[in-house]
């Protein structure tokens, strides 16, 4: 008998197992090809805001480390974790702004988040779980604080003068009108920041940069244990000769020369890119330079669908993706620390939240989660309120401090928070935690798997197949506010077994029903209806597997 690939129903919010199909043997060392990011789920943190150990009201590492037993405590029998593999840190080296995007000391820890040591400890707690730690790298940049470019500013002679760019006179607008170049406070000249006068570009042009940039992925991968580096606004690495940001053919050229040194010092490492474009612009970055990059496309896609109750713009952004790139090599998310979060964006409809959840964690790709999107946190600009304090209870500032925390919780923190929901059968906490162990004990539901498109009868219905050649499940989500029935779908081709009677297995609201499904001679169907009626905005993963 063919294996069963379990599913998962959202309005029962309940899962039935069957044998995950096999994992395929490590591939030899290419870009983006760790065994890890098949079944990956990562999980954003901002440390400042997570957990403060010593109640000065900031999150440290110390108290990161007293809470990863939340992010995945590393026993897959338990269910009270969220059961990710990675986490990705905001950035932790030492700033003197609360976001850490400028860095004044590319070998120091923070010293609010703790010590180096600190670091490698939560290092060995998270390896000891199971769980992969990236780094937020910021190579774009420095602060203007760092010795660097304070030698540089100060002393035209300095050998530092050539790790940043500056001009006697401005130089030309970037392409949206602006001007990126600073006025320099100790006399008549300018320097290049793109991002602000407090973060003046590094020079990339320069070897020295790139000989020390490279040193300090290494000490961050090598003496302090992280196993990868999610680099920002890589976009903006180069400028041209004309000073204007975001100069394509040399940042390719430097972003290959980094991934290549960074894989050759560090086979098993991994390099995530931030391009903030969700066009095919991002289809330059590949094959050979990073690893991997942020499918901001899909993104906007998964929230777009969720909102006006249309999928095919989910599908043609997924089905883009996995046209010019391997499925692991991309990392689709909701929401971001620049962004407002998911929950806001909707309006604060959990429902749709729910929904948004459950695309992101069955569509290809290796899925990333902002901290607190799982809780159905709000938040919107200023930055500071996007990346308020995580809500861990209904005790005073949601159990996050036992002082003032350094930005006020957000709005609802008494009822959101890991507590309250974590009780919730139905909550969207508990949501997330099915689906990434889901995910995670199937592979064809994993970042790997082919995803086939399903036309639906209905236009508010979204459908899509997740296949491997021994394994396959079907997705179905109904994106109205509507009960939907009499949906039919269809698809010309798959892996299916051609010709066959499949089993489709699902349950809905604790009852068990078994349904036939008919392949054709290329393991397409058509005017198959799984589900008798659809619940508004809901969601259903189906497995199928051969009669005996």
């Amino acid at each position: 008998m063919n294996k069963l690939v379990a599913f998962f129903a959202v309005s029962g919010l309940a899962v039935v197992s069957g044998c995950s199909s096999p994992t395929a043997p490590p591939a030899p060392v290419q870009p983006g090809s760790a065994a890890w990011l098949d079944r990956g789920v990562c999980y954003e943190i901002f440390v400042r805001s997570f957990y403060d150990s010593d109640g000065d009201g900031i999150g440290d590492l110390e108290g990161l480390i007293q809470k990863l037993d939340y992010v995945n405590d590393g026993d897959p029998a338990t269910t009270d974790d969220l059961g990710a593999t990675c986490i990705w840190l905001m950035p932790v080296a030492e700033s003197p702004s609360y976001h850490g995007y400028d860095v004044t000391d590319y070998y120091a820890v923070e010293p609010d988040y703790g010590t180096n040591d600190d670091f490698r400890r939560f290092t060995d707690e998270a390896h000891r779980r199971g769980i992969k730690v990236l780094v937020d790298m910021v190579i774009n940049h420095s602060s203007d604080e760092h010795p660097f470019f304070q030698e540089a500013l100060n002393d035209p002679a300095s050998p530092y003068r050539s790790w940043y760019r500056f001009s006697p006179a401005p130089g030309p607008n970037n392409e949206w009108g602006d001007n990126n170049w600073r006025k320099s406070p100790v006399r008549d000249e300018y320097y290049y920041g793109f991002f602000s006068h407090r973060m003046p570009d590094l020079n990339w042009g320069h070897p020295s940069v790139r000989d020390e940039m490279n040193r300090v992925a290494s000490y961050w991968l090598g003496d302090m244990g992280a196993d990868g580096l999610r680099l920002d606004a890589v976009w903006h690495l180069m400028e041209g000769e004309d000073g204007q940001a975001g100069h394509a053919p040399r940042t390719h050229e430097m972003l290959h020369e980094y991934g290549e040194y960074v894989r050759s010092e560090h086979p098993d490492s991994y390099t995530l890119g931030e391009v903030f474009d969700g066009s095919d612009a991002i289809f330059a970055y590949y094959p050979d330079q990073l690893d991997a990059y942020f499918a901001f496309g899909v993104s906007g896609a998964i929230l777009q669908a969720v909102q006006t109750g249309g999928g095919s713009g989910l599908l043609d952004a997924a089905l883009r993706m996995q046209g010019q790139v391997p499925n692991h090599r991309y990392a689709p998310f909701l929401r971001n620390h620049d962004q407002t979060r998911t929950l806001t964006v909707l309006g604060g409809d959990v429902a749709r939240a729910k929904l948004a959840a459950t695309l992101l964690l069955t569509l290809p790709g290796v899925p990333f989660i902002y901290y607190g999107e799982e809780l159905g946190m709000q938040g919107d600009k200023p930055d500071p309120r996007l990346r308020t304090p995580m809500p861990w209870s209904a005790a005073p500032a949601g159990g996050f401090t036992t002082g003032a925390p350094w930005e006020p919780m957000q709005e609802g923190w008494e009822t959101a928070n890991v507590e309250a929901l974590g009780g919730d059968e139905a909550s969207i906490l508990n949501l997330y935690r099915k689906l990434i162990r889901l995910r995670q004990e199937y592979s064809v539901l994993g970042a790997k798997a082919e995803l086939v498109p399903v036309q639906a009868s209905h236009p508010s219905v979204v459908a899509y197949l997740r296949q491997k050649p021994d394994s396959a499940a079907l997705v179905v989500a109904n994106l109205s506010e509507e009960a939907l029935s009499d949906v039919t779908l269809s698809v010309a081709a798959s892996f299916l077994p051609p010709g066959g009677e499949l089993f489709a297995t699902l349950l809905l609201r604790g009852g068990q029903a078994r349904m036939l499904l008919d392949t054709d001679q290329n393991g397409g169907f058509t005017d198959y209806e799984p589900i008798e009626v659809l619940e508004p905005l809901g969601a259903y993963v189906i497995g199928l597997s051969a009669r005996d």
